[in-house]
């Protein structure tokens, strides 16, 4: 019986071996079959650096007069890609001080100089982030046997911080031209070579946009049902526009409007959100308001590897709307300095400056701002944005020193406080809480500060709100109890002692 069973057993390891071979003849003979198909191997190249929207910089070609051979339109498209990922992979080694996806995009004799700059930059703790914002090629040559391209990059604009033993020693924004050459190699255009030359500063054209014409006196909104879902599945124009006429018969003449990022799409902003977008213009611009747009909330990550991605969005976004009778002003970000201790202040700042630039690219008729939380930082790029806006949330008592405080540091522009309310939630939760009665004198005395004062205002919010998601306030319930409150309507639909005071009129 054990000679049986040794038998047995030979015979399954005998079996499971010939099995094993059989199956690594098969893989192999898989991947020669596979690569001698002419299939796409960018599934079995690159493997570093994965094919994602990760760097989304702006690229116009000029015309195609090449000599040489005519370059079809996939061609190039493949040539702008791999060039594109061969600076993003450079960038990462930069910010990281490692080679992962260099030797992919770019041939053995170029790396030897990223390798040795690396190496370099390691010894001496010295890390550089760095992005391209903007490319104008051009292409030179295209090789007969298809295998050569050379471009010239002209005016390349490149944003980079420079950091020894973690302290910032240089930020700078320059414009370069370049001039690149290309080898095919299994499949992929490889840089072959790359010089820089014609190195400058930057010079930022953005204009200052007129403002005599501002006159805010609105409203933050968001549908009763739907507070910061707004562009959702339970989208209702017939809703929003009731809504609005609602604001308009209040004495209100604008309303402020948010865009999240996520929600849009990113970078692939979501076309059926840009509609639901338009259909509330739409609806303000029947009821005669006027929109402050938001490009950003609900976003946080300012780092500079990200930059381009976030400029597609907003140049999607504000070339969509930019033409619209409703449209007003945009706000670049929602509290942005909320960010300062966890992004880093200089981050976010740089983020903004660099953002402003690009909307007004894109439009040069609509004046822009930034919603900053207090007015502690209400003065922040004050010489970029077109009008300031503040949020107010503390004691009305300090509220005249604050605007007057600001006042000397910004003398020549609108000052906007932009969210101000109080919530008259009172319940379990906070027992000590403001009342509605509350509510109201609060109000009350806020229109007479922002008369006295000479300010502009939107207020924060039109509707009660039954449901708060938790990235506004947390998960705390006593934090969402009294966020679901600052309206001067209630669950209801009834007005509030404090509608009264919603306008200043």
């Amino acid at each position: 019986m054990v000679g049986f069973n040794k038998n047995i057993m030979r015979t399954i390891l005998i079996a499971s071996y010939v099995m094993l071979i059989a199956l690594i003849v098969a893989g192999v003979s898989s991947v020669f079959s596979y690569l001698n198909t002419g299939a796409d191997r960018s599934t079995m190249l690159h493997t570093e650096i994965q094919k994602v929207e990760q760097y989304l910089p702006k690229v116009v070609w000029e015309p195609i007069q090449n000599e040489g051979r005519p370059m079809d339109k996939k061609n190039l498209k493949s040539l702008e890609n791999n060039y594109l990922d061969a600076w993003y992979v450079r960038q990462v080694a930069y910010k990281t001080n490692k080679i992962a996806g260099i030797k992919d995009y770019y041939t053995e004799s170029a790396r030897e100089n990223l390798y040795n700059l690396i190496e370099h930059n390691k010894g001496e703790n010295i890390t550089i982030e760095s992005t391209t914002l903007k490319h104008n090629p051009t292409l030179e040559f295209f090789s007969e046997d298809g295998q050569l391209a050379v471009i010239t990059d002209k005016d390349v604009v490149e944003y980079k911080r420079v950091f020894k033993s973690d302290k910032l020693v240089l930020e700078t924004t320059e414009t370069s031209t370049y001039k690149i050459i290309f080898l095919l190699e299994d499949g992929f255009w490889r840089i072959r070579h790359l010089v820089k030359k014609n190195t400058k500063p930057y010079l930022n054209n953005s204009k200052t946009i007129s403002v005599n014409n501002l006159n805010i006196k609105g409203i933050n909104y968001y549908p009763q049902a739907t507070p910061w879902n707004m562009f959702g599945d339970m989208f209702s124009k017939d809703t929003i526009a009731k809504d609005f006429k609602f604001i308009r018969d209040a004495g209100l003449n604008s309303v402020r409007i948010f865009v999240q990022y996520e929600d849009f799409g990113k970078a692939n902003v979501d076309v059926k959100k840009l509609e639901k977008l338009k259909q509330t213009l739409d609806a303000a611009d029947e009821n005669n308001l006027k929109v402050v747009l938001t490009l950003f909330d609900f976003y946080g990550d300012y780092s500079v590897m990200n930059w381009t991605l976030n400029q597609r969005h907003a140049e999607k976004i504000v070339a969509f709307v930019k033409n619209h009778n409703a449209l007003l002003a945009y706000d670049i970000k929602n509290e942005p300095n909320l960010d300062f201790d966890s992004r880093g202040k200089d981050n976010v700042i740089a983020w903004l400056d660099n953002m402003m630039d690009l909307v007004k690219r894109v439009d040069d008729t609509h004046p822009v701002t930034i919603g900053w939380s207090n007015t502690e930082s209400a003065s922040i790029l004050k010489n970029k944005v077109d009008f300031v806006s503040f949020h107010y949330y503390e004691d009305l008592e300090d509220l005249n020193e604050a605007i007057k405080t600001l006042k000397t540091e910004i003398n020549n522009k609108p000052i906007v406080l932009q969210e101000f309310g109080l919530s008259s939630y009172r319940g379990l939760w906070k027992p000590f809480g403001s009342s509605e009665e509350d509510q109201a004198n609060y109000h009350k005395k806020a229109q007479e500060i922002i008369a006295k004062n000479n300010l502009q205002f939107m207020s924060w919010t039109l509707y009660d709100f039954a449901e708060i998601p938790k990235e506004v306030v947390g998960r705390l319930p006593w934090r969402k109890r009294v966020q679901g409150r600052f309206g001067f309507i209630n669950q209801n639909g009834e007005t509030k002692p404090a509608f009264k005071y919603i306008s200043k009129e």
